[in-house]
């Protein structure tokens, strides 16, 4: 069994309201304990040579997540700091794209643990749908104005692919929609029919029932 060493400290931070104080706990990170520990206010510190050292992350550029290098047995790991958060305080298990861990203020700067919620896939894809995509009613769709179509998008691990361009806003909806299917079931676009492949096919499906899938 695993003992979890938790440390506490107050921490005061200074806010536009005025100054505030916290506690800011901190847990062994799993897999590494006795040598490193995180808070839940997303700071990571060495334990090595028994002197706590607070670590600078480094921002990953390609997700604009924070992630952290920490070594084991001279092998070194990167893992993004807001995981590390969820798994300590937030019960999270990583599994793929079932559950993922969310910053709710879409801060990705903020990893504390107030700013974490753990979703599905399909909650994180469809988040502020409104904010992102004011132009459409539909999730993962925008209009582009020079083109005078509309667009359909999704993102996967980080990663937005393009689905197609849709006189209707509708047919973009539900190209999103099978997309989206496709992900929940393998996880992933591979070999998923993109629109090009289809050579003009088209399934239908009943505009009030894609738009209750989107509920």
């Amino acid at each position: 069994m695993i003992n979890i060493i938790t440390t506490e400290i107050y921490r005061t931070q200074f806010t536009k309201e005025g100054k505030t104080s916290s506690i800011e706990t901190y847990k062994d990170i799993l897999g590494y304990e006795g040598h490193y520990q995180i808070s839940n206010l997303g700071n990571i510190k060495s334990l090595k040579r028994n002197c706590e050292n607070v670590l600078s992350p480094s921002v990953d550029n390609t997700k604009g997540y924070y992630r952290i290098c920490l070594y084991k047995k001279g092998k070194r790991k990167s893992y993004y700091v807001h995981q590390l958060v969820a798994i300590a305080f937030l019960n999270h298990v990583p599994n793929g794209n079932g559950l993922v861990v969310d910053h709710i203020n879409n801060d990705k700067s903020n990893n504390k643990e107030d700013n974490l919620q753990i979703i599905s896939n399909r909650e994180n894809l469809s988040k502020d749908k409104w904010r992102h995509n004011p132009s459409s009613s539909y999730i993962g769709v925008s209009l582009h104005l020079l083109k005078k179509k509309w667009e359909s998008r999704i993102e996967v691990n980080g990663t937005s692919h393009h689905l197609g361009s849709f006189k209707k806003e509708y047919e973009a909806g539900l190209e999103y929609y099978m997309a989206l299917k496709h992900i929940n079931n393998h996880s992933n676009l591979e070999d998923f029919n993109f629109k090009p492949k289809r050579k003009g096919k088209f399934v239908h499906i009943g505009k009030t029932q894609l738009e209750m899938n989107f509920c």
